[in-house]
């Protein structure tokens, strides 16, 4: 089983996000954190009005999109065509929804980009972190960004460590991962693409790409077949 690339071109297939040219820039995806609020203000700014609501300033929302009456967008976030933003979601900002997501009933999303077709649906926190197309994470599984003991982020692989420079940081998703109901992923969490989570896990690290990660009463990660 091959180790995680886990560089932004080798994490997502290009064109799925509104934020990729911005992003194919960053070497490593966590190296975006620092920036994402500037480029949803940037991003937002060159918006088609014709397109996208701007019900207050730094909130863009396609006007395909549902958002429930009860969901609270905080500024500066943008809300992709045809995504679903249901009751009680707190968008608390600096979040970039793409398009077809569904953003569920009192999920939280704060610094984060959620590439097209994300579905976080019931529960879910997702902070400081990266979801790649189609992921999907489970009923009330989660993204813990900092350490407990407030340590900076290394991302812990069985080949190197690499220092972050960050305090906060989520977890990565590379596309089309799936994660398991109430499922936590530890800071610095790398999935890679095509990857799938066993639902009650406690993940950390970087987990290959085209594998499974089994927690139950040891760890085990096992190759896609």
């Amino acid at each position: 089983m091959s180790e995680t690339l886990l560089k932004v071109k080798e994490l997502f297939e290009p064109n799925h996000s509104i934020a990729w040219s911005y992003l194919e820039k960053y070497e490593y995806p966590w190296e975006a954190f620092k920036d994402i609020k500037s480029i949803i203000l940037e991003i937002g700014s060159k918006l088609s009005l014709d397109e996208y609501d701007n019900p207050e300033e730094g909130v863009w929302v396609h006007k395909t999109a549902k958002v429930f009456k009860t969901a609270y967008l905080g500024s500066p976030c943008i809300i992709g065509a045809n995504t679903e933003v249901r009751q009680a979601a707190f968008i608390r900002g600096s979040a970039l929804v793409g398009e077809g997501c569904v953003v569920g009933n009192s999920v939280e999303l704060k610094n984060c980009i959620l590439f097209d077709s994300v579905q976080v649906p019931h529960y879910n926190y997702v902070g400081d972190s990266i979801l790649g197309y189609k992921s999907h994470m489970g009923a009330g599984s989660v993204t813990s960004n900092v350490k407990s003991d407030k340590t900076l982020v290394v991302v812990k692989s069985k080949t190197q460590n690499i220092e972050t420079g960050l305090k906060k940081f989520g977890a990565v998703l590379g596309d089309f991962v799936e994660v398991g109901c109430n499922s936590v992923l530890n800071p610095g969490t790398v999935v890679g693409c095509h990857s799938n989570i066993y639902p009650l896990s406690s993940v950390r690290g970087v987990i290959p790409s085209y594998s499974i990660f089994k927690s139950g009463k040891g760890v085990e990660v096992v190759e896609k077949k």
